[in-house]
């Protein structure tokens, strides 16, 4: 009967030193994780499209299909209208801006410079101008002497809609057969047009 109890009382020495034991491991296991997480810096750094500091080849969901068509009018108000669809086996390039844009104001010249190389590569370049009046989008385009074709997009922004644009300016890149093929947000300079361009297998 003694070695019984005694026999009893072993063990279940044994089983609380192991719950002791295992206890205090999960204890200190939960400090040490509590303090990396208080000891570690927040990181604050993001790649989504709409982060302003954002500047670059971007994704974007359009990219491998065919680019939305649009049938706008010219920033002109001259009552023509331009379609997408009207320059279908060139390489073009749109470029959603707006004149209140600091980043659009600051590569407006290297586009028109770079269209008066690119347009006798056959390459197309189109402008929309989106959330603004005509008379602004106007103003704009004498500022800069832009040549290159420009469009307003509808009150509604449904262009703009369509090619999923977060923020001004971002530029998309749609190969020969109608394709978005590359796509740009913030302003561009020639190192990214250039980059840009090589997708579009225009040198």
């Amino acid at each position: 009967m003694e070695i019984t109890e005694t026999t009893t009382r072993s063990r279940s020495r044994k089983r609380n030193i192991v719950v002791f034991v295992v206890t205090n491991i999960l204890i200190i296991g939960a400090l040490v994780l509590l303090w990396t997480q208080l000891t570690t810096p927040v990181s604050t750094a993001t790649h989504s499209p709409d982060d302003p500091s954002v500047v670059g080849d971007a994704p974007s969901p359009l990219i491998g299909k065919a680019a939305p068509a649009f049938d706008l009018p010219l920033v002109n108000g001259n009552g023509e209208n331009v379609r997408l669809a009207d320059y279908k086996g060139k390489p073009v390039i749109v470029n959603f801006w707006a004149s209140w844009c600091d980043p659009c104001n600051a590569e407006a010249p290297v586009l028109q410079s770079s269209w008066l190389d690119l347009k006798s590569k056959g390459v197309v370049m189109i402008g929309i101008d989106g959330g603004e009046t005509a008379g602004a989008g106007s103003k704009f385009l004498q500022k800069y002497g832009v040549t290159y074709t420009n469009i307003m997009d509808n009150v509604g922004g449904d262009t703009s809609i369509a090619y999923g644009v977060t923020r001004m300016p971002e530029t998309f890149f749609i190969d020969r057969d109608g394709k978005v093929v590359a796509h740009w947000i913030g302003a561009l300079d020639s190192t990214g047009l250039q980059k840009e361009l090589a997708k579009l297998q225009v040198n």
